[in-house]
């Protein structure tokens, strides 16, 4: 008996790393179809996706992997902050040389914080893609429209984490780019300064002190930044984006067109054909989600066909912030110092249209106009409920006209109304002693936003559509955006002047 338990102990050890498998991965290897299916169905990783998928999702212009690459942004920005918390000490005194160590002594040390600073930027800029691109294929109608809104608090909590993280290096850079952010947040003291009421009600003071916990930029706000970066915002971000991938499982799947599943050809009934297909059904219930009556002929197991897609792409991401981080460092400069302003103080890049709205009015560019965008994008699915097919980008030939007029004419407006104030100035040139509530009410920024919500009327009449004149709306948005962008990035030099490139700033700043 001993001599054959040892023997069985002996083959169980030579069996450990089969038997070990097994209990961990209980389907085995996908041989068939419903094997496949059970393997996204047992396993707790893969049972994010569905167990079948559309042909048509697995085509490369349905969603051309935006979303799925912004995800592998965010957990390679999650494996990379990770290992950057080992070394970083979140404190005034010893941040900033925790960062130089990171870059010059810990082993790959540069890398890990190269690409952790790619990433971010990458998770940003593949977060607008994805938006634009549910947006323009329609992808936000019918029972879609809060996944839209779960989308826009996405791209809300992904500014909030870039924005947070943008201060840890406490360099110079930093700290007046936060500087910046603080401003704007305290941007309401200019409407209750105008109205004289700042003394008995100040809202933008109390904003700035939850955020930086205290009047100045300093200790307090540099762990408060850490907790949010770290903790607060990336739990937030996780639950949304969990929720945000199951209504896309209870919504049908990825949106797509009518012409994507056609009419299955009706059967001979006459003929002596023997089935094909034998369904076990415990109950027959009426449902009314987007799936119901929907042919599954046309679907595929999710495994491993999408996971193989979705680990491309991941390592397509890898590489590509790899080779950036070899040939390009982040940017790191001197120490933090309240004492010697930069000039010019700029945000971070994806903040820049919105300082160039603030140079004209703080409160208008930093709080209302933000605002009104925000929410004038969360209410599109709930504005545009016309009936039509899904999944068609620009909704068709028509669609594209009018994504490219809308294109055509914000470009002109942008670039008319910004090099009229820079050979011109506006108000307060004109009239120095205007009332300040007056340049909060009349800026170029409430220009911007009257010259995108004229042009929505202006469609809405002439098509007699909402969704064209959602369509222009969102183009106008986008357009301006990126040109307000540029031109506070290449154009905006010393004292937030007008230079055409940066060759031409004065040589001495004051």
């Amino acid at each position: 008996m001993a001599y054959s338990a040892s023997r069985q102990f002996i083959r169980n050890l030579k069996a450990l790393p089969a038997t070990f498998f097994d209990s961990f991965i209980r389907h085995g290897k996908p041989t068939s179809d419903r094997a496949q299916t059970q393997t996204v169905v047992q396993n707790f990783f893969l049972h994010i996706h569905s167990s079948r998928i559309h042909k048509h999702s697995l085509k490369s212009l349905t969603t051309m992997g935006l979303g799925v690459m912004t995800l592998a942004m965010f957990i390679i920005l999650c494996f990379t902050g990770t290992l950057l918390m080992v070394y970083y000490k979140p404190s005034v005194a010893s941040a900033y040389d925790s960062i130089k160590d990171i870059q010059y002594v810990v082993p790959t040390g540069r890398i890990m914080r190269n690409v952790h600073r790619w990433a971010a930027h990458g998770m940003v800029i593949l977060l607008m893609l994805h938006m634009a691109r549910v947006f323009y294929t329609g992808a936000y109608k019918r029972s879609r429209e809060f996944n839209w809104v779960l989308g826009m608090m996405l791209f809300v909590v992904t500014l909030g984490l870039s924005f947070t993280g943008y201060l840890l290096p406490w360099d110079q850079l930093a700290y007046w780019a936060v500087t910046i952010g603080s401003a704007i947040a305290a941007s309401p003291t200019e409407l209750t300064d105008a109205v004289s009421v700042t003394q008995y009600f100040d809202p933008g003071g109390q904003i700035k002190e939850v955020m930086l916990g205290a009047h100045f930029i300093g200790e307090e706000a540099l762990i408060r930044f850490y907790l949010l970066h770290i903790v607060v915002l990336p739990i937030l971000l996780c639950a949304i984006l969990g929720v945000h991938m199951w209504r896309i499982r209870k919504d049908g799947g990825l949106a797509r067109p009518a012409s994507a599943d056609p009419l299955p050809v009706q059967a001979d009934i006459t003929a002596a054909a023997s089935p094909t297909k034998t369904f076990g059904l415990m109950a027959v219930i009426a449902d009314r989600t987007p799936a119901t009556d929907q042919e599954i002929d046309n679907t595929v197991p999710s495994w491993p066909r999408v996971f193989r897609i979705e680990a491309i792409l991941l390592m397509l991401v890898l590489i590509v912030l790899v080779l950036l981080s070899l040939a390009f460092d982040a940017p790191l400069k001197e120490m933090a110092n309240p004492e010697v302003p930069e000039n010019p103080a700029k945000a971070p890049w994806y903040f820049l249209g919105l300082q160039e709205l603030v140079s004209y009015s703080a409160f208008m560019g930093g709080m209302v106009i933000p605002g009104i965008v925000v929410v004038g994008l969360c209410l599109i699915p709930y504005l545009d409920r016309e009936e039509e097919d899904i999944g068609v980008w620009f909704s068709g030939r028509r669609g594209r006209w009018v994504a490219l007029i809308s294109a055509v004419y914000s470009i002109v407006i942008s670039v008319s109304i910004l090099a009229f104030t820079v050979q011109f100035g506006w108000l307060r040139n004109w009239f120095p002693e205007i009332p300040q509530f007056i340049i909060i009410v009349i800026n170029p920024g409430t220009v911007f936003v009257l010259a995108c919500a004229l042009w929505s009327i202006i469609l809405l009449r002439v098509t007699n559509s909402t969704r064209m004149a959602a369509i222009g709306l969102f183009t106008c948005f986008l357009v301006c955006f990126v040109i307000l962008t540029y031109f506070a990035m290449v154009h905006r030099g010393p004292n937030w002047d007008f230079f055409w490139s940066h060759a031409d700033w004065p040589t001495v700043q004051h």
